[in-house]
């Protein structure tokens, strides 16, 4: 049997590179099929798109050899300040959490990065190796499992052979579907409104998430006096708030925002993006794993999805890789499972935390919200339960890849 690639991996987004990259780093060649042009992959105008890259999710690519081009542009989160309020209002004092870096030893959380450097340096990578071969302009039309490999039609009419097929092409992935893979989940009712802005005043590496009545809005930042906005809304609220021109839009967050970094502007384009939770009912099938949303897809309240994705591709990657070199078939279900268990429980954990804290807060309920800035403040006043949770949020803490431990 001749094989195109160990990996067929369907999507060239951010998990489905990073798949690429992490598979060719454990000794696997990976074909990576885009229905993206190239030319559209390597744009350098910045667009308003930013992403929080745990310290876990930077060692990945430290370990991949792309962090000393990426570090260059990033920009560490060196305090997180959590509130709870209304807008207009600012927050509730003196219920608030505070974390700070100098409490752990391994520095900075993590880092922000703007979505052109990251797509670009995981698309560069992808040029250079020689494991790896990049189809743009192409999508999938069929796929079949059969004498134990994967095979997958293109619309060109182009046929490819490989030993496992990855599905790295989001939320509503063709490749789960096609596989019978069904999903359970419900929708929040949420839109998020994503954009950056400059201010006038420095940001000190601080990132803020002020949790409001009809959602959280989040504010990291980014190099320069730049930061990135994830704020969510009801729908009808976002889709008033998206057609309004930008010194509207602007008008419409500034109350939310407050003016403790002074005057604001857009820098770059708005997106929108409706939210809700979606959990694949298995991440595996005979020759066929599933990653990042097409696995889970979850809230962005704690900006866990781009790392949570990140873990899949370094778990299935170490997981392929060592069964490779006690020479089992790496197709096979029972090293597939390996793969789900150990991503099972840790993605059903972070989507229950993430659910669960966005249905605490996205309300005006007195009672709640007394509840929660009790507990605020008691999180806040235990150094030792703080310092935990900074660890989670740096991706520090479970049964992590070698990629990820650095």
């Amino acid at each position: 049997m001749t094989y195109d690639s160990d990996l067929l991996i369907i999507g060239g987004g951010l998990n489905g590179p990073a798949m690429a990259l992490a598979a060719a780093h454990a000794g696997l060649s990976a074909t990576v099929i885009d229905a993206q042009p190239a030319a559209g992959l390597m744009r350098d105008d910045f667009d308003g798109r930013a992403y929080a890259l745990a310290l876990s999710s930077v060692r990945m690519l430290q370990a991949l050899g792309l962090w000393d081009t990426l570090a260059q542009h990033a920009q560490p989160m060196l305090e997180i300040k959590v509130s709870d309020g209304r807008a207009g209002e600012g927050p509730l004092m003196p219920f608030f959490l505070h974390f700070d870096h100098g409490e752990i030893e391994e520095g900075p959380m993590g880092h922000m990065i703007e979505d052109r450097f990251l797509r670009r340096a995981l698309n560069a990578a992808m040029q250079d190796s020689g494991a790896i071969t990049v189809l743009n302009d192409e999508t999938v039309i069929d796929q079949n499992i059969t004498s134990g490999h994967a095979e997958v039609t293109l619309a060109s009419g182009r046929q490819l052979r490989g030993r496992v097929l990855v599905g790295a092409d989001g939320r509503t992935s063709g490749t789960a579907s096609r596989a019978g893979i069904g999903r359970s989940g419900w929708p929040y009712g949420q839109t998020a409104l994503v954009c950056a802005i400059a201010h006038a005043q420095p940001h000190n590496g601080v990132a803020h998430q002020f949790f409001m009545p009809p959602g959280p809005l989040a504010i990291l930042p980014l190099p320069g006096n730049r930061s990135s906005i994830v704020w969510s809304e009801t729908h009808e609220t976002a889709q008033r708030f998206m057609a309004l021109d930008d010194d509207g839009f602007l008008a419409m967050l500034r109350p939310r925002f407050g003016d403790f970094l002074g005057e604001i502007s857009l820098a770059g384009q708005r997106f929108s993006y409706p939210l809700g939770l979606t959990v694949a009912k298995a991440f595996v099938a005979p020759n066929l794993a599933l990653v990042g949303d097409a696995a889970h897809g979850m809230h962005p309240i704690a900006g866990q999805g781009l790392n949570a994705g990140l873990r899949d591709v370094a778990a299935l990657a170490q997981v392929l890789r060592d069964a490779r070199h006690c020479g089992e078939d790496i197709g096979s279900i029972a090293v597939l499972e390996r793969y789900q268990q150990w991503r099972r429980f840790d993605t059903a954990t972070l989507s229950l935390t993430t659910d669960l804290t966005n249905k605490l807060f996205s309300n005006d309920n007195p009672l709640l919200r007394a509840v929660r800035g009790i507990g605020m403040g008691a999180v806040n006043a235990l150094p030792a339960l703080r310092r935990g949770l900074m660890r989670e949020a740096a991706g520090l803490t479970g049964d992590l890849p070698a990629l990820m431990r650095g």
